[in-house]
């Protein structure tokens, strides 16, 4: 009994320290979740403008541009996955390989060749797993996102997307990562960033309304030249954003069930500790029980 009490104390005792760190992780997330979703809508509202705008100069132009032209014949895809440097975060990186790996499936049937730019360590570990390959990863600071990584994924993304498919380049781009909705809500997304496949944020005007005129200049093919690269670098920064405070929320989730875990472990172990000490208290009383016994029958 007394070496299974000891047992049931150590057990407590690591219970009781695990709940300390994940209590202080779960204190630490929830207090960047705040910052990270400023973040988010305060880049929303930029990203959004851009979007409009190529989507304008497109919508209202008659020039083939490759922002918005498709291929005749798409012959490599470019996918790109935002998970995070760190673990202890729940299912949010399982989540984005998963999705990724339901997209990759779809390209492959249309007869697509993928390849790949990764975001997170989560991810690198996964293909390094695996042994698959990738193109180009970033590490680091995932749930501290600087724009100046995501200009330099923009900058990549944009020279392989100009370059031909026969010489390297790719035809489409997909970025997969969480968005952020809420601190209890992520949803993995799946977005094609280019070429241009839909009209964002442009209202259909009215019957009685004129079609506004446009002028460009200099020429609707140099803005278009000169949006591209801005247009793919907020787009990359804001899903890194979005993927960042999804991360912290994920974490924060993950580390409060486990330290509610960790409290019913203990009130379990404490439980059986109770009655492992009962029992042993129950036996000496009946050791001493007997022994007096025995001393009174030899006494007679």
């Amino acid at each position: 009994m007394g070496a299974q009490l000891r047992v049931y104390r150590q057990k407590i005792k690591s219970a009781q320290t695990t709940k300390k760190i994940t209590r202080a992780m779960e204190l630490i997330s929830a207090s960047r979740i705040a910052k990270a979703k400023q973040r988010v809508e305060a880049s929303g509202p930029y990203s959004r403008a851009v979007t409009r705008a190529v989507s304008a100069v497109a919508t209202y132009s008659n020039v083939d541009h490759i922002l918005t032209t498709e291929p005749e014949k798409v012959e490599r895809a470019a996918v790109v996955l935002f998970t995070s440097d760190r673990g202890l975060a729940g299912a949010f990186s399982t989540n984005i390989v998963r999705e990724q790996g339901e997209l990759v499936a779809r390209l492959k049937a249309e007869g697509k060749e993928v390849v790949y730019y990764l975001v997170g360590r989560k991810a690198a570990a996964y293909f390094t797993f695996r042994r698959r390959e990738a193109e180009q990863v970033w590490t680091g600071n995932t749930d501290r996102p600087e724009f100046a990584t995501a200009q330099e994924i923009g900058d990549t993304l944009v020279a392989k997307f100009i370059q031909p498919a026969s010489e390297g380049g790719v035809d489409e781009i997909h970025i997969v990562y969480n968005r952020f909705v809420n601190a209890v809500s992520q949803v993995p997304e799946v977005v094609r960033l280019l070429p241009l496949e839909l009209v964002e944020g442009v209202e259909a005007p009215e019957a009685s309304t004129a079609m506004p005129l446009y002028e460009f200049e200099p020429e609707v093919g140099d803005v278009l030249d000169a949006l591209l690269p801005v247009y793919i670098e907020s787009r990359i920064f804001n899903a890194m954003l979005q993927s960042a405070a999804s991360e912290h929320a994920a974490r924060q989730r993950a580390m409060k069930s486990a330290s509610d875990n960790a409290d019913k472990l203990i009130t379990t172990y404490t439980r059986l500790a109770n009655n492992a000490r009962q029992s042993e208290i129950t036996q000496q009383i009946s050791e001493i029980v007997g022994g007096a016994d025995a001393l009174s029958s030899a006494k007679k």
